[in-house]
Order: structure tokens, then sequence, then C-alpha cells
């Protein structure tokens, strides 16, 4: 089976014969698979009339477990986001009714962001909804190869996850 990555890479080995393109072939996949992975996650999103950063921060909340609350600070590690779009996604998430500031009980300064009733349901339909739209792209695997995959992959981006800063 052929696809655009094979046709791409068959040209450049004909126009530039001495550069070594072999990363292509699994790069420019994994990045083409990437920019269908993204249509697929806002396809999956908006039907629960949430944006992308909507998502990232309903779910740091709703894997934090029960009370589902977490400082501003600890969002902001886990969205990789300034503390400036951090506070402005609060404040924006908090108007829609997902998410309510209460007071850090062990620091008087503090806030902690906690989800509401809503913001849990949304989180969690949006999820499954991921979750569907995931599988149909992996559909074409095995579980050994989607397992497979997932090792290979994670050799691949763990020294980037490891990196500080």
């Amino acid at each position: 089976m052929e696809d655009e990555v094979d046709r791409l890479v068959a040209a450049w080995r004909r126009e530039r014969p001495d550069l070594d393109v072999e990363p292509l072939e699994v790069l420019s996949r994994v990045s083409r698979l990437a920019r269908h992975l993204d249509r697929a996650r806002r396809l999956a999103f908006s039907e629960h009339n949430l944006e992308p950063w909507e998502f990232d921060v309903l779910t740091s909340l709703r894997r934090a477990g029960a009370p589902y609350q977490l400082s501003p600070g600890q969002l902001l590690t886990q969205t990789l986001v300034t503390s400036g779009t951090m506070t402005n996604r609060i404040d924006r998430l908090a108007k829609k009714d997902l998410v309510e500031r209460l007071p850090d009980p062990s620091d008087r300064r503090g806030v902690l962001v906690r989800l509401t009733p809503e913001g849990r349901d949304r989180a969690d339909q949006a999820l499954a909804g991921l979750l569907a739209q995931e599988r149909a792209i992996l559909a074409e695997l095995s579980r050994g190869q989607r397992g497979e995959l997932a090792a290979l992959l994670r050799r691949l981006t763990a020294p980037f996850d490891n990196i500080p800063g």
C-alpha cells in the first residue's frame, strides 16, 4: 500500500540522491498523522462546545480526582502555558460555569480551581468522543501493533518530556 509520503520520498530520492531522506519516511507520517489527529480532536471537542484549550484545563482537573481541583500553578505545569494565559483561561471557564475559584485552605492568599458538575460532565463527554475518534484512527492496527507503536513513540518522545524548563 503506497501513501503520499512514499511519493514524496521517491521524488526527493530522484531529485536529491545525495541526501539520505529516510527520516522523512517516519517523521513525515508522524506529522501527517498529527494533522489528522488535530482535526479529530477539534471535531470531538466542538461536538461538546469546547475549544481544545478548554478540554485541556477541564481534563487536567478531572484527572486530579475528587474533589477535582488544582491550584493555578499546578494547572500551569500540566498545560504548559504562561500564568497570564492560565488566568485568562480560568476566567473564561468560570464565566461558562465550568470551573469555580475557591480559597485555598492551606494558603490564605491562594486559590484553588475546581471543576463544576457541568464542567465534569462536559469533560467526560468530550473525552468519550475523543477516544471514539482516536479508535477510528487506529482501527487498522491490531492491539499488539498499537502497543508496539506506543512503545516506539515513547522511546522517541521521552527525552523531550524530561528536558528541564
